[in-house]
């Protein structure tokens, strides 16, 4: 039977998935460590039921894992998103009065992605910050396209009913 207890498979597997499912939890649970955390316990489950998975179904697999950890962790607080600062500290000659603007602007629009409910939030991110397709979205979320594309549209409605100008 073709499964990936290969070590080689598994490598590949990991190469392939871990970042995007990293990326996928941490839009959920809005911390790193968390994230790290399932994506590791996620990947430790498909190890010791390797020989059940087979390479084609280890992607669903592992983000049926790690969604099921988040909905666990879910249960026992509650989730708040807290988006890394994505300036960098570099030396701009821009004026004060445009960094300033600049830095309110990003913490209106943090506080309104934090706002949306998690199924928009984690859509609207997986699409404009990994930059995923509606389909690749609807995969790993068990849903159909229609219902991202639903969930996007929702999204940017309530970001655009927040902020001016995006």
């Amino acid at each position: 039977m073709n499964n990936v207890c290969e070590e080689k498979t598994f490598s590949s597997v990991f190469e392939s998935n871990s970042k995007t499912i990293f990326n996928y939890i941490y839009y959920k649970y809005g911390n790193e460590e968390k994230a790290h955390d399932a994506v590791q316990e996620a990947f430790v489950k498909l190890w010791e039921n390797c020989a059940k998975v087979t390479p084609e179904k280890a992607k669903s697999y592992l983000y049926t894992v790690a969604n099921n950890l988040y909905l666990n962790v879910l249960k026992a607080e509650k989730v708040r998103l807290k988006h890394a600062d994505r300036h960098s500290n570099t030396v701009s000659n821009e004026s004060p009065e445009f960094v300033l603007e600049e830095k309110e602007f990003q913490k209106r629009l943090d506080e309104a992605i934090n706002a949306l409910p998690e199924n928009q939030r984690t859509t609207f991110l997986l699409n404009r910050i990994d930059g995923k397709k509606y389909a690749e979205i609807a995969e790993m979320e068990g849903v159909s396209i229609k219902a991202i594309e639903k969930r996007m549209h929702l999204a940017l409605k309530a970001l655009r009913d927040k902020i001016e100008g995006i």
